[in-house]
């Protein structure tokens, strides 16, 4: 899909749904520019293309239908930002939510959670080790964690943030606390997945007081 876009970019077209690449069975770069040599290979590359975008359609509706027999779809569908794609998705990986007895732990297995580092912990008084008492420094978020997991959620937290709703409304004042935004966002992708889990685990439906800060 990028190769036909630089494609219609080299031939001048900025817009490239309007040059109907997605929609338009007929279209053929031979009618903008043969001399290029761009024509045989748009020709080549829009069936595999168009393959690609109908394999894609067929897998997604085989995940919504295998998803819909799994019990908690139904309360994870109620979640702003999670849809029927992304629901089926956190049902296949997580498969119960008593897998996780806290929120922290279901933070540190989606990539959110916090590593730190320390040095120097202990120093020597009068002949006795004594501890230092000091904050250990950050080092950022837990690498080793499941990334499909982690990019669902920071998936519905981007497209939360940018859609009207309760989640906007959270992000927004995470914004004027003056926290950056993509700290905002991060905290959102927790949000999600907290409430995720407390939906999910209790079998209650979603409501707006699940965004209180002592939720979080």
């Amino acid at each position: 899909m990028s190769r036909v876009k630089a494609i219609y970019r080299s031939l001048g077209h900025s817009l490239y749904r309007q040059a109907g690449v997605c929609t338009a069975p007929s279209c053929r770069v031979a009618r903008e520019d043969r001399r290029t040599g761009s024509a045989p290979r748009a020709e080549f590359l829009l069936p595999t293309t168009r393959c690609a975008a109908d394999g894609a359609s067929r897998s997604a509706a085989g995940a919504v239908g295998g998803g819909q027999e799994t019990p908690g779809l139904e309360t994870a569908l109620q979640i702003p930002s999670i849809g029927p794609i992304r629901s089926a998705v956190l049902l296949g990986i997580l498969q119960t939510p008593h897998r996780f007895r806290t929120k922290r732990q279901l933070w540190t297995y989606s990539g959110f959670g916090i590593e730190t580092q320390s040095s120097a912990d202990h120093r020597s008084v009068n002949g006795q080790l004594e501890r230092v008492k000091k904050q250990s420094s950050i080092r950022g978020l837990n690498r080793n964690c499941n990334h499909d997991l982690k990019n669902l959620f920071k998936g519905a937290a981007i497209v939360a943030s940018s859609k009207p709703g309760p989640f906007q409304e959270f992000y927004t004042a995470l914004l004027t606390k003056g926290i950056r935004p993509e700290m905002a966002r991060l905290t959102l992708a927790r949000k999600i997945a907290t409430i995720a889990l407390i939906v999910w685990k209790r079998g209650a439906c979603f409501d707006a007081q699940h965004l209180k800060p002592q939720t979080a």
